[in-house]
């Protein structure tokens, strides 16, 4: 369900929303009403989750259709756009190839920004591999225009993305892909947290990530 091509239907990206919710709220990576997440629904409209829902009871009523400019329409009665919205219009307004974005809460890779710590891609292939560069914002405020503006000089080249004492933003061609760029952000902050806590992180070497890189810039981008 949470594979979806350029022209599914409404009703099948409003039950991609609530799967994908639920996901996220089961593992944990989204807490109480936080976190939000969005899909494009054709190419002038968006589809995202409702401020101060859960995200793990959704039902696919709930979310909003909105333009581009963040103007909702046919807002279910009671409900309001993510208080998020600009920080997901910026993503798809700088990529094209985006079709889904996940703003989320993960325990272990929210305690780095929080330690002022960065992401650490140099403790597993996979960070190498599959993720490739995470940068971290500077503290932006959160439900304003200003997460937007932090996220900026980013999205063009990163999927996934840390936002300082706030999070993480992923992205993806639909949610499957930003699903997995963001359970692994979250698997590799906690092994290099649990790694810390025995006393020792190794790093790969520069050459192990020289390789790694070459390896990844072999195949397309997702």
């Amino acid at each position: 369900m949470l594979h979806f091509a350029a022209d599914a239907s409404e009703s099948d990206l409003r039950k991609a929303l609530v799967e994908c919710g639920r996901i996220c709220y089961d593992r944990k990576l989204m807490t109480s009403s936080d976190g939000n997440i969005s899909v494009r629904l054709g190419t002038e409209q968006v589809l995202i989750t409702p401020s101060g829902v859960s995200k793990g009871r959704m039902r696919p009523g709930d979310a909003l259709a909105i333009d581009m400019e963040g103007r909702a329409k046919g807002d279910p009665p009671g409900h309001l756009p993510s208080s998020e919205t600009p920080m997901h219009l910026e993503v798809y307004k700088l990529r094209p190839d985006v079709r889904a974005v996940i703003h989320a809460h993960p325990v272990f890779a929210t305690a780095l920004t929080v330690a002022g710590l960065g992401f650490p891609d140099d403790v597993l292939p996979e960070a190498v591999l599959l993720l490739g560069e995470v940068p971290s914002t500077a503290f932006a405020l959160p439900s304003s225009i200003e997460d937007g503006e932090a996220i900026r000089p980013f999205v063009g080249k990163s999927n996934a993305i840390l936002l300082r004492q706030h999070g993480a933003l992923t992205c993806g061609v639909d949610l499957e892909v930003a699903l997995l760029h963001l359970e692994r952000l979250e698997h590799v902050a906690e092994v290099f947290w649990r790694a810390s806590a025995l006393g020792k992180v190794e790093r790969l070497t520069p050459d192990a990530r020289r390789r790694l890189q070459a390896i990844r810039d072999r195949f397309p981008k997702s």
